[in-house]
C-alpha cells in the first residue's frame, strides 16, 4: 500500500512539486527570519559578550540597556573596590566620538576605553598586533568591519593614524569584534586615552567591571554592592538579556519580524492545506476502489499521512538547504557577519512544518473516511 500510495502522490508531478515548494518556501522563510531576528537581537549585546572577564557589570539605577548609560562619578570606582568579595574592579568608557583618516575620510564610531592597567575589555580575537600594545601611547584598536570602511580594498596593516577631536591616533591593532547593532567602527583605547577623545564633561564613567573572589555568591556580591553604593549590579548575561529585552520592548523589530514569520506560516498552511486537499479529491476514485477490495481506514489514512510525511521531508530539507546556502553567502559580507542559520530556528521550523503538514492532511484524512466505497461504481 506504501507503493501505491507514492506512485498516486508522483502521478500528478504538478501538484507535487506544487506543494514541495510550498513547503520548501514556507520552512525556509521561517528559518531565514527566526534567525535573522534572533541575530539582530543579539547584536544588541555584543559588546556585553565581548568582555567575559567581568561577573558583574554596575551602572546607574535607570540604565535600560547597554547603549545609554548616565555617567557615574569617579568615587563610586573606588566604593565598589572597597566591597568585601570583589577580587577587581574597573572603569569601562563607551561612548560616540568621530574619527577621521589622514585622507579627510570622517565617521562616527563607537569608543570603548578600557582600564589603564588592566586592559580588562579590551579584544582578544587579534587579526594584527596584540592588546597589550594599547598602553602605547595615542594608541587604538580597530575592529576589522571598521578597518574595511576606512581603508577598502586595502590588505590589514598597523600603523595607520587617525584623529579624534584634535588628538592624534596611532593604530596598533586590529581585531575581529562582535557586530554592534549599529554598524558604526568600533575603537578601543585606554579609559584614560578615551576621555581626551571625547568632548570633556564632569562624569564620563559608563560602567563599572566586577570580578568575585573564587566562591563568592554573584548573587549576594550584587546586593552588597548596591546597598553599599546605590547603584545597580547585575551579571553580564542578565546585562544581555535586560538589553535585549530593551530593544524588544521599545522597537518596532518583533512586529516587523513577526508579520514576516506570521505570514510564512499562514501561506504555508493554507497554500499546501488546499493543494493536498484538491489531490485527495481527484483521488477519491482510487482510495474508493481500495475500500472496495477491503482495505480499512486506518490503511488509507496511513497511505494519506505517508503521502503528506514524503511532502514534508523533502520540502523541509530543500528549505533548510536554500536557508544554509543564503546564510553561507551573507556571513561573508561585513554588515551581516555574525548573523548564522541558528540551530533553534532549524528545530522550530521542522516542528512547524510538522504542523503545516498535519492541518494539510487533516481535511483529507477525513474526506476519504466519510467515503462511501460504491463512489469507484459511479459513471
Amino acid at each position: 500500500m506504501n507503493y501505491v500510495a507514492l506512485k498516486m502522490l508522483l502521478g500528478d508531478r504538478a501538484k507535487y512539486l506544487s506543494l514541495i515548494f510550498t513547503v520548501a518556501f514556507a520552512s525556509f522563510l521561517l528559518a531565514n527570519q527566526v534567525s535573522i531576528f534572533c541575530g539582530i537581537l543579539l547584536r544588541t549585546a555584543s559588546p556585553i559578550v565581548d568582555v567575559p572577564d567581568a561577573d558583574l557589570w554596575v551602572m546607574d539605577r535607570e540604565t535600560q540597556y547597554f547603549d545609554e548609560s548616565k555617567a557615574l562619578k569617579d568615587s563610586d570606582l573606588y566604593r565598589i573596590r572597597g566591597v568585601p568579595g570583589v577580587a577587581w574592579a574597573v572603569n569601562l568608557y563607551k561612548g560616540f566620538a568621530r574619527a577621521t583618516a589622514l585622507d579627510g575620510k570622517f565617521r562616527q564610531v563607537i569608543l570603548l576605553g578600557v582600564d589603564d592597567a588592566t586592559l580588562v575589555g579590551a579584544p582578544r580575537n587579534m587579526l594584527l598586533g596584540k592588546f597589550e600594545d594599547l598602553k602605547a601611547p595615542d594608541a587604538v584598536i580597530i575592529d576589522r568591519a571598521g578597518y574595511r570602511y576606512f581603508f577598502p580594498g586595502e590588505p590589514l596593516s598597523l600603523g595607520k593614524t587617525f584623529e579624534f577631536n584634535d588628538h592624534r591616533a596611532r593604530l596598533v591593532g586590529i581585531a575581529e569584534a562582535s557586530a554592534p547593532f549599529a554598524t558604526f567602527p568600533v575603537f578601543f583605547t585606554r579609559y584614560s586615552q578615551a576621555l581626551s577623545y571625547v568632548g570633556r564633561e564632569r562624569n564620563l564613567l559608563a560602567y563599572v567591571l566586577v570580578k568575585s573572589h573564587p566562591g563568592t555568591s554573584l548573587q549576594d556580591l550584587g546586593a552588597r554592592i548596591e546597598t553599599a553604593t546605590r547603584l545597580r549590579a547585575v551579571s553580564g548575561d542578565g546585562f544581555k538579556w535586560q538589553t535585549i529585552g530593551f530593544y524588544l520592548a521599545n522597537t518596532g523589530i518583533p512586529v516587523n519580524f513577526g508579520i514576516t514569520i506570521a505570514l510564512a506560516f499562514l501561506v504555508g498552511a493554507v497554500v499546501a492545506g488546499q493543494t493536498f486537499y484538491l489531490f485527495t479529491l481527484e483521488n477519491l476514485k482510487h482510495y474508493g476502489a481500495l475500500k472496495a477490495i477491503g482495505v480499512g481506514n486506518a490503511r488509507i489514512i496511513g497511505m494519506i499521512l505517508l503521502q503528506a510525511l514524503t511532502i514534508g521531508v523533502f520540502g523541509y530539507a530543500i528549505g533548510m538547504g536554500i536557508a544554509a546556502g543564503f546564510f553561507e553567502l551573507t556571513l561573508q559580507h561585513l554588515p551581516t557577519r555574525g548573523i548564522v542559520l541558528m540551530w533553534q530556528a532549524v528545530v522550530a521550523s521542522g516542528g512547524t512544518v510538522l504542523i503545516i503538514i498535519a492541518a494539510a492532511s487533516l481535511l483529507s484524512v477525513r474526506r476519504v473516511l466519510v467515503l462511501e466505497p460504491a463512489v469507484v461504481f459511479r459513471g
